[in-house]
């Protein structure tokens, strides 16, 4: 990590937090159960179950059980969830009977939270490419009690014009992963280079393709959980160029820094200050970029 020494603020802090254990945080399924429900029951079990400040629906969960085998999980009523992961829907703001295209979705967390928002009304196209990925996102799907949603197999970079205008697109793409180190100590000292370099291409066909099917208007959220500018405001500085669209900005109710405007001479532009990062220390959670992208006509 530490190429990151110059961009990452607090830098000893965010070192000492990825040394410690990461704490478990669920999502209450507002489809199933309420907070209340979920506090009382877990509590009944021996767990303590704290309040995430900035979402009334996350909490913090602690205990010698692992949350996993409740019946509670089985049943659908909370998925299990880094906290940081739920701020990519957050920034989306999926409405009900709104027309989303999730493009890389498995194993489906995001496609769960966004039905419990949207009150399983709309539509959600849930779509990956890789058949074992899609088995955990149908499974996850019907164990949430999720019904408007259908499940589709593509490459997102080619994802057909299928008939509907999208509303909005979220695009949390494959990447290096160095934000999940609390998860994988192997990445401490960074992913490899290489992998990064080659990864971006990927990146930037997956949201030059989502900004291409969303509507004009409409708005595309680009996310990573990874730090490497080279996969997060390089690639959406080239869906910029791409595809006629702007950088909005995303306003969060929790501690989090701006995108990079340079990085190693490249210079990305000033508008990369709209984009967010979120590193462990800031949430104690995982690493996030996020950029929220409206479509031109």
């Amino acid at each position: 990590m530490k190429r990151y020494r110059e961009v990452i603020p607090d830098f000893d802090t965010f070192l000492e937090t990825i040394e410690r254990p990461q704490p478990v945080t669920i999502r209450v399924n507002r489809l199933k159960a309420t907070p209340e429900q979920i506090i009382d029951r877990l509590k009944q079990q021996g767990f303590e179950v704290k309040p995430i400040p900035w979402n009334d629906w996350i909490f913090q969960v602690e205990g010698d059980r692992n949350i996993a085998k409740t019946l509670e999980h089985w049943l659908g009523w909370f998925y299990i969830q880094e906290a940081s992961a739920a701020t990519a829907v957050m920034a989306l703001e999926p409405k009900p009977d709104e027309i989303i295209l999730d493009m890389c979705a498995s194993p489906g967390g995001k496609t769960t939270q966004m039905a419990e928002l949207m009150e399983n009304t709309g539509l959600i196209i849930s779509n990956d490419v890789t058949p074992k990925r899609l088995r955990a996102l149908l499974a996850n799907l019907s164990r949430i009690g999720v019904i408007n949603t259908i499940v589709t197999q593509w490459d997102g970079r080619n994802y057909p014009n299928i008939g509907l205008t999208f509303d909005k697109v979220l695009v949390d793409v494959p990447c290096s992963a160095e934000g999940r180190v609390r998860e994988n100590p192997e990445l401490k000292e960074g992913a490899d280079i290489n992998f990064i370099r080659s990864i971006s291409g990927t990146q930037k066909g997956l949201l030059r393709r989502a900004l291409e099917l969303v509507k004009p208007g409409g708005i595309v959220v680009y996310s990573t959980c990874t730090f490497a500018p080279e996969e997060n405001e390089a690639v959406v500085a080239y869906g910029l160029k791409k595809v006629s669209s702007e950088l909005l900005t995303i306003n969060f109710p929790f501690p989090h820094s701006h995108g990079l405007t340079e990085w190693q001479g490249h210079q990305f532009g000033e508008e990369m200050k709209r984009c967010v990062r979120i590193y462990p220390h800031h949430l104690d959670s995982g690493g996030m970029f996020i950029a929220k992208l409206k479509r031109l006509a």
